[in-house]
């Protein structure tokens, strides 16, 4: 190779890498001092009301009731005739084990509207249905105000690495 091709190469090489753009996530024009996090701050609505109808979240057709501890035997009409009796059940989930072909223990039981099912959870909630007594709450619920991490920052739940102890 001659010298002009070593230098031809040279000086591409340093105008390529100057004038080298980045795409993608986390390549973005940033300004001096200015991190990640600086970028992705939103607003929140802090809400004083920590009541039950802010901590229940509706699903997409309805409000459901998570009832555990319900007896191996229980049926579908069993089920449905207590929890009738605070409103129009929109649909009820008795799911069954496969290799047993009982009860696994919990149903989901959907009401229309939050006044129902709120009062089929203070209702039947640790009361006995076919001898055992069974907990009833919402089972969909929004996570706390914190956000999703919890106030996790700077903790360390675990322990530190064997080399720096």
């Amino acid at each position: 190779m001659s010298d002009e091709e070593m230098n031809i190469d040279e000086g591409a090489g340093g105008a390529a890498g100057a004038a080298l753009r980045k795409k993608g996530r986390g390549f973005k024009s940033r300004g001096q001092g200015e991190t990640r996090d600086a970028e992705e701050e939103y607003d929140r609505l802090e809400t004083k009301d920590t009541s039950e109808s802010q901590r229940a979240a509706r699903s997409v057709e309805g409000w459901i009731v998570m009832v555990t501890n319900v007896h191996e035997e229980a049926t579908e009409e069993e089920l449905n005739d207590k929890f009738a009796d605070f409103g129009e059940i929109k649909n009820l989930h008795l799911n069954l084990d496969r290799r047993t072909g009982y009860v696994k223990g919990y149903a989901l039981v959907e009401y229309e509207t939050y006044r129902e099912a709120k009062a089929a959870i203070d209702g039947l909630n640790n009361t006995e249905i076919l001898g055992q007594e069974v907990s009833c709450d919402f089972a969909f619920v929004r996570p706390p105000a914190g956000g999703p991490r919890g106030g996790r920052r700077g903790e360390r739940k675990r322990s530190a690495s064997p080399g720096r102890r």
